[in-house]
Parts: C-alpha cells; sequence; structure tokens
C-alpha cells in the first residue's frame, strides 16, 4: 500500500527529477553535436564516464544508475501502449529511445497514455491576423502491471511552446510540426523521469517494510 507522501519527501523528488532531464540533456546535447563525426563521437563518450564523478560530487546521480538499480530495472520492464496520431507516434518514438537506452527486459509494465495536443492562436493584429500560436502538448499516463492490470503511477505531464506565424503557410505549418517533435521529447522526458522515481522510490519502501517485519 502506497503511504502518502511528507513535503520534504516530495521536495526531495522534484530536485531530483530536475537533476535527472538535466543530465539527460547534458548527454543529448553533446552527442547531437558530435553527430557524423566519430572521432567527436568517441571523445565526448569518454569526457561524460569522466565527467560522471564530477557531476556526483555536485549532487548529480548518473543517469539512471547502475544496471541492478531499482530504476533501470523499472524502465527496462516497460512496455508501450497504443499512441494514435502524430503526436502518439513521435511521443513513441521518443520513449522508445529513452526506454531503450537502459536495455530491455521481459515486460512487466505496460506504460498507457492519453495525449492532448492543442494550437492557440494570439498576438491578433487590427486585422483579426494571428501572428503567434502556442501548441500545448499534455499526456496523462498510467504504469500498469502487466498480469494483474494494477494502476502503479497515475500522473500527468505536459509543456508547451510558442510558434510565429509568417506569411508563407508552408513555413507556418514546419514551425508547428517542429514544435510537436520538441515537446514530444520534453513530454517522454518526464515520463521517464517519473519511472525512474516511482521504481526507486518503490524499492525504497520494500526495503523499509522488510526491515520492519524483521524487527516484529
Amino acid at each position: 500500500m502506497m503511504h502518502p507522501l511528507s513535503p520534504s519527501t516530495v521536495w526531495a523528488e522534484l530536485v531530483e527529477a530536475s537533476s535527472f532531464l538535466f543530465q539527460r540533456r547534458i548527454v543529448r546535447t553533446a552527442l547531437r553535436q558530435a553527430q557524423g563525426n566519430r572521432k567527436r563521437v568517441v571523445a565526448t563518450l569518454v569526457f561524460l564516464m569522466l565527467a560522471s564523478p564530477l557531476l556526483s560530487a555536485c549532487g548529480l546521480r548518473p543517469l539512471y544508475g547502475s544496471a541492478d538499480s531499482p530504476a533501470v530495472q523499472a524502465l527496462g520492464a516497460v512496455e508501450i501502449g497504443d499512441i494514435p496520431g502524430r503526436a502518439g507516434y513521435l511521443m513513441r518514438g521518443a520513449l522508445e529511445e529513452r526506454l531503450g537506452a537502459v536495455g530491455a527486459q521481459t515486460p512487466r509494465y505496460r506504460l498507457e497514455i492519453q495525449l492532448d495536443d492543442q494550437i492557440t492562436g494570439f498576438g491578433v493584429r487590427a486585422d483579426n491576423a494571428v501572428t503567434r500560436e502556442r501548441r500545448t502538448l499534455r499526456a496523462r499516463y498510467q504504469l500498469v502491471t502487466i498480469d494483474r492490470g494494477t494502476v502503479l503511477l497515475d500522473a500527468t505531464a505536459g509543456s508547451d511552446a510558442g510558434i510565429d506565424v509568417v506569411s508563407s503557410e508552408y513555413a507556418t505549418i514546419a514551425a508547428e510540426n517542429s514544435a510537436l517533435e520538441r515537446l514530444a521529447e520534453l513530454v517522454a522526458d518526464q515520463i521517464v523521469a517519473r519511472i525512474a522515481i516511482y521504481g526507486q522510490r518503490r524499492a525504497t519502501q520494500r526495503e523499509a517494510e522488510l526491515e520492519g517485519e524483521v524487527g516484529q
């Protein structure tokens, strides 16, 4: 049975999630800049390995922990349910990239996601022409056990991006699509971080329960 979280625990989780997302962005940006140059990719990976202790000394943990950490065990055992639409296609790709980074295991959990993708116009000129748009992507997701269908995690994630509306309809559509791609990555980062935190927290709770049973 899950117990209510204290304010200090919630704060600790927020700090951990921020650290996780910050490190993911560092790695992704570094590898993207080195893309296409084999020597630069190798050098980047070596640098990140050497920098890992420095990040830990600053209070930043490795992205997922060791191979047998609860976070890795949870992430590696997740399969993704159907997500319809263009946004769903991008979200699935972003999630598969992140979950696949920890190595595949026999699926024990299924990630079910419902997306809400909206574009809202604002910045209207005197002639009622829209000059700016905001694209918002929201995800309601559940982590469910495959064997019994038990809901382990029920949460939301989301982000938004501003878009300039220009005279070229093609350019505006291209900007809308690019915004959706970025939003899918951001929301996927949030979901993966939350699952990793859940896996770590659940393992800690189990340890506490076992210690309590032994102490009785």
